[in-house]
């Protein structure tokens, strides 16, 4: 498992990846985030796995998420991490020689941080079943070892349906974007 940034190293990671036409690239990586990150402390914590699951009902090695480490008090945008393990149960077989998450899993982790925001708005657990993934686009491999953050930025919200853009982010990166929506079972 590696260390989560430095509150000054995340906060300059999107914005100074190297040098030359790779800080160009950091930049423009940069602006395309849900949001901006750079006065959030990565290595916070608003929440453990203990946390996610008091309104998650994700368990065992379905529960992607390892802690929500910031959110609005509003709960319309949040960021969560996945500490990528060697141990995962698809790092054998995806791919044995080079150990990648599966692009459906990255989805599973912002599907996991949109539902934590979508439900502890309510005083009981919901199992919130994804109905639409739009406009999905996979950028950059996760590996074990990998810190993966997640951000979520709600869309649409009602006590039945929510419809977020979600983010993954490794090494500076972004792994992924799409657009989800879900609906309260």
């Amino acid at each position: 498992m590696s260390v989560a940034p430095s509150p000054s190293r995340a906060s300059s990671e999107l914005a100074n990846n190297g040098a030359g036409s790779a800080n160009a690239s950091a930049r423009r990586e940069a602006r395309r985030l849900l949001f901006d990150i750079s006065a959030i402390d990565l290595s916070g914590r608003m929440g453990s796995r203990t946390e996610i699951e008091r309104f998650n009902p994700h368990r065992g090695q379905m529960a992607m998420l390892d802690a929500i480490v910031w959110h609005l008090p509003n709960f319309t945008k949040g960021i969560g991490v996945k500490h990528v393990r060697d141990d995962e149960f698809w790092v054998a077989g995806h791919f044995p020689d080079r150990p990648m998450m599966p692009g459906v899993l990255m989805v599973e982790c912002g599907a996991q941080l949109a539902s934590y925001l979508f439900n502890i708005r309510f005083p009981e657990t919901r199992i919130a079943a994804f109905i639409r993934l739009e406009d999905c686009t996979f950028r950059a491999s996760v590996e074990p070892g990998n810190d993966f953050y997640l951000l979520a930025k709600e869309i649409k919200f009602s006590p039945k349906r929510f419809v977020s853009d979600i983010q993954g982010l490794v090494n500076g990166k972004i792994a992924f974007e799409a657009r989800i929506t879900g609906i309260a079972l």
